[in-house]
């Protein structure tokens, strides 16, 4: 059976619609024949993917940004939590990141270029996927792929739909930004994580906590870069300042890494993860960021799925 896109027409701000069609014979100049599916709305892509699993195909492509590759892998582990037997536990999963931010293809060291991805999806070569699990902040049974956040992301979120896109994702995510600082409030998290059957309590006050199965996120901050995709462990990491001109201070440093260590950052390790946010104050802007996407708000629980998928790459 063909491999299947599940292309975003919207993303790249309405980029891979319109030049989907010269992309197409490209790609099958490498790949061979493949089948195409359009997503029509917003969770379409989860719909198309599950299907596509179902039905057999062996590798489905996520032709879209960070949103458009979460919907697929929530789709894909959709098909697999059912029982469709081997059709759905063995299709792979790959990435054409037409997207504003690229932070997952960012995480996994892929150039943005068509021929790189097309090299990584023709080469056959393969690396497990761990995928978080998590229930929560308004979903059921969701799953994501890079990195979860509560704070500051999911306010971002909320005014990045609205920044103009003309100069690129990272000016669009720096000025939603700025206004989501203005807007932020301190939030005291009880944050208690278990790794390797250990389980440990943690207070953290914090703008902004993220659990990070990938390194990237925000269209380029490297929140944490020691995460690998494939060790089975979330790397937590939560910036300490709190003030928020101690936070703007400190988070300048999250484009090359360097907050890593910095005075009052906090970063822990672990496989099971409970967030609860403690002050009612905050709640309304202490916010969910799911592969990039707003989802919900605290109490949460996340899980990591070691090795849940197989990733083309």
């Amino acid at each position: 059976m063909k491999p299947l896109l599940v292309v975003n027409p919207k993303s790249g701000g309405g980029a891979t619609g319109r030049t989907f069609g010269a992309m197409r014979s490209t790609i099958e100049s490498r790949l061979g024949p493949v089948e195409v599916a359009m997503t029509e709305r917003s969770g379409h892509g989860v719909d198309l993917a599950r299907e596509g699993a179902i039905a057999g195909h062996p590798l489905v492509i996520a032709v879209g940004g960070d949103g458009t590759f979460h919907e697929v892998v929530n789709g894909l582990m959709q098909a697999k939590a059912g029982s469709y037997g081997t059709k759905a536990d063995a299709v792979r999963v790959g990435l054409i990141a037409q997207g504003t931010g690229g932070d997952f293809r960012k995480s996994i060291g892929l150039e943005h270029r068509l021929d790189k991805y097309l090299d990584a999806l023709a080469s056959g070569k393969e690396r497990a996927l761990d995928v978080g699990k998590f229930t929560g902040g308004g979903k059921t049974a969701h799953y994501f792929v890079n990195i979860l956040s509560a704070g500051m992301g999911g306010l971002v979120d909320r005014y990045v739909a609205d920044a103009s896109r003309m100069l690129g994702g990272t000016a669009a995510y720096f000025g939603a930004s700025l206004k989501a600082l203005v807007n932020a409030r301190l939030g005291n998290v009880k944050c208690t994580v278990t790794r390797e059957g250990k389980t440990e309590e943690h207070r953290i006050r914090t703008f902004m906590i993220a659990i990070c199965n990938g390194c990237f996120f925000g269209s380029g901050m490297k929140v944490a870069p020691m995460a690998e995709i494939d060790d089975g462990t979330f790397e937590i990491v939560a910036l300490g300042a709190t003030s928020k001109l101690g936070f703007a201070m400190t988070s300048r440093g999250i484009y090359d890494g360097s907050h890593i260590g910095s005075g009052g950052t906090v970063h822990l390790r672990g496989e099971k993860i409970s967030l609860e946010l403690a002050n009612d104050d905050a709640r309304s802007v202490f916010l969910l960021d799911v592969d990039g996407e707003p989802m919900g708000s605290l109490p949460l629980d996340v899980e990591v799925v070691p090795k849940a998928l197989t990733l083309r790459a």
